[in-house]
C-alpha cells in the first residue's frame, strides 16, 4: 500500500519543479520577446503547492521582482499554505 505522505511528498517535488521550470520558461521568452507564461498559470501552480519553486526562481533569475499584483497574490497564496499547514499540524 502507498503511503500518503510519499503521495503528497510526490507532487510537492513535481508541482515545485515544474514551477520552477515555469517561471525559468518565462524569463527566457521575456528577454527574447516571445510568447509568455500567463502570470494566472504561475499562481496556479503556486497555489498548488509550488510556491518554494516560484520564490526559488524569482530570487534566481531576479524575475517577477516588480510585477506588485502578481508578487501580492503571491503572498496571500503563501499566507492560506502558513495557516493551512498549521492547522493541519495542530490536528
Amino acid at each position: 500500500m502507498i503511503d500518503p505522505l510519499q503521495i503528497l511528498l510526490g507532487w510537492l517535488a513535481l508541482v515545485n519543479l515544474l514551477a520552477f521550470l515555469a517561471l525559468a520558461k518565462d524569463k527566457h521568452a521575456a528577454k527574447k520577446r516571445r510568447r509568455r507564461v500567463s502570470e494566472r498559470r504561475l499562481l496556479w501552480l503556486a497555489a498548488l503547492g509550488g510556491t518554494p519553486g516560484v520564490f526559488a526562481a524569482i530570487h534566481l533569475f531576479s524575475h517577477k521582482t516588480r510585477k506588485q499584483p502578481f508578487r501580492r497574490w503571491l503572498f496571500m497564496i503563501l499566507g492560506v499554505q502558513i495557516v493551512g499547514l498549521g492547522l493541519l499540524l495542530a490536528m
